[in-house]
């Protein structure tokens, strides 16, 4: 017995493409179309494995089942006049049982010059080995297309995190867990999607590019348009559109949309990121933490089939009710600080020089909503693993939340924190023309001071307030983050298929 397998990892990949190549030049001499336009299938390794994979080898003997597949050679086991292919396509894998005897001679003349990578088409009867393995005894061995790269080694994998990322291509080749991590991020968006569909709410799209960079506080991408010669901005939120929808009378919205901030890149960050944001007229923020909270034990229960998992060593409940903290009352709460003291600036200006890296000047140049929000990420954001809702977060930090009639000093807003990470963020819609008006200028105010993440003046929404915007909630739910929660990512680039990297330099 023979294992055709690549050569040692010293041979030079020119050297193994090169040989690749002569084998597609015998392949083609064998009057095999080196590309051909399709594949002759009648169903796929997938569906072969869940309709047969518990019938017996009696049975499938009795039942005499053909079959017509395709897919990409991952190894070939060579026996002289026979040989086993593993044939893989997604997640799914078969053996191949081929013979000399059962194969027309070009077709035998054709597995003489494949390799691991290729992609055949195979005809036959699905038996089970000796070793009792899902088999199907090859009548019929048709070329696709010839690998002229070999595959990462097996000896190695495609283990350099970087390389996954930039050939995510080869990475989803070789690792099919990543393969079953992108098609759990498929049913996450496809069960948000039905959900949100089965509510009355109304799927919409509103610009990427936008004259205002608008809708949250972030630092945009920009770029410019030659026929009108105006510069435009990559989105950073969608909100204000989809608010203006609620004007015209749309009364439930939602958006599953791309959004490019121009910041920094981390195992949470990523520039292009993906959000669901949905709007609920006749609502409040008390409203969507119940929706909420539906929503995500739903989803977890729908993809996890539990309402416990595990996330980077910590199990996580999905359990109705969620946790719940005022902002104030989670500083005070994990960072060991009395909740009366947070009234005091220069307690709190003391508590961020104490526990941050930021200098006096910079602590000194903050608004009070900016202290709290501040200590509350230094202090609490790490601790709240299970599902928790911050509420009641600073005016000064959320120009767009209505505030509380109690204490207009505070808004009503509240973030879900989920592994350590915010996933979501709502709050009862502003919708005083005057107050947004007064808002968005106190925004330029903290741009004009340096703060280019503060908000851009955005007449035309005041405008479209002045026409009457009922009551409304909104939320944004952050995809790539419950992706990585879901499925124990630790990176939110394991869930993005092309993250953005570094260009290589020679």
């Amino acid at each position: 017995m023979s294992h055709r397998e690549e050569a040692p990892p010293e041979v030079p990949e020119s050297e193994l493409i090169r040989v690749r190549r002569e084998k597609l030049d015998r392949i083609v001499a064998l009057g095999f179309d080196a590309f051909p336009t399709k594949a002759d299938v009648d169903t796929t390794i997938a569906e072969v494995v869940k309709t047969y994979g518990e019938k017996t080898a009696a049975e499938l003997e009795a039942a005499h089942v053909t079959v017509k597949i395709a897919g990409r050679i991952m190894t070939i086991r060579e026996f002289g006049k026979a040989a086993f292919l593993v044939l893989s396509e997604k997640t799914a894998r078969i053996q191949v049982y081929c013979r000399m005897d059962t194969l027309p001679e070009r077709e035998w003349a054709l597995f003489k010059n494949l390799d691991a990578g290729d992609w055949v088409e195979v005809g036959g009867t699905l038996f089970r080995t000796k070793t009792n393995e899902l088999s199907v005894k090859a009548a019929h061995l048709g070329f696709l297309v010839k690998a002229l790269r070999p595959l990462p080694s097996k000896w190695h994998g495609l283990t350099d995190v970087e390389q996954r990322y930039r050939q995510r291509y080869v990475d989803l080749i070789v690792n099919n867990e990543v393969k079953a991590t992108f098609e759990t991020r498929a049913k996450i968006v496809r069960y948000i999607r039905n959900y949100f569909d089965g509510n009355s709410f109304i799927e919409v799209e509103t610009p990427m590019m936008q004259p205002i960079a608008s809708g949250a506080a972030a630092r945009p991408f920009q770029t410019h348009h030659n026929a009108l010669d105006i510069d435009l901005y990559l989105r950073i939120a969608p909100e204000l559109y989809l608010k203006r929808l609620i004007v015209g009378g749309l009364s439930r919205v939602y958006e599953i949309n791309r959004n490019f901030r121009n910041e920094g890149i981390s195992t949470q960050h990523n520039p292009e990121f993906t959000m669901l944001e949905f709007y609920e007229a006749y609502a409040d923020y008390n409203d969507l933490i119940a929706r909420t909270e539906e929503l995500l034990s739903g989803l977890a229960h729908e993809v996890c089939v539990a309402e416990k998992i595990q996330f980077r060593g910590n199990e996580i409940s999905f359990a109705r009710p969620f946790a719940r903290f005022t902002m104030k009352e989670a500083i005070a709460h994990f960072g060991a600080i009395n909740e009366h003291t947070l009234d005091d600036r220069g307690a709190l200006e003391r508590f961020l020089l104490e526990r941050s890296s930021r200098d006096e000047a910079d602590i000194a140049a903050m608004n009070g909503g900016r202290l709290i929000a501040e200590l509350f990420e230094l202090v609490a954001e790490q601790h709240l693993i299970n599902p928790t809702f911050i509420t009641d977060f600073p005016t000064e930090v959320s120009p767009l939340s209505k505030q509380r009639k109690d204490d207009p000093d505070f808004v009503e807003r509240f973030e879900l924190y989920i592994g350590g990470m915010e996933v979501a963020n709502a709050f009862s819609e502003l919708n005083d023309a005057d107050e947004q008006d007064r808002r968005f200028r106190q925004q330029l105010g903290e741009r004009e001071r340096g703060d280019d993440e503060a908000m851009q003046m955005d007449q035309d929404y005041v405008n479209a307030l002045e026409y009457g915007m009922p009551p409304t909630a909104g939320e944004g739910i952050g995809i790539d983050r419950l992706t990585m929660i879901l499925t124990d990512s630790p990176s939110i680039r394991d869930v993005i298929l092309f993250p953005l990297m570094r260009p290589i330099r020679e």
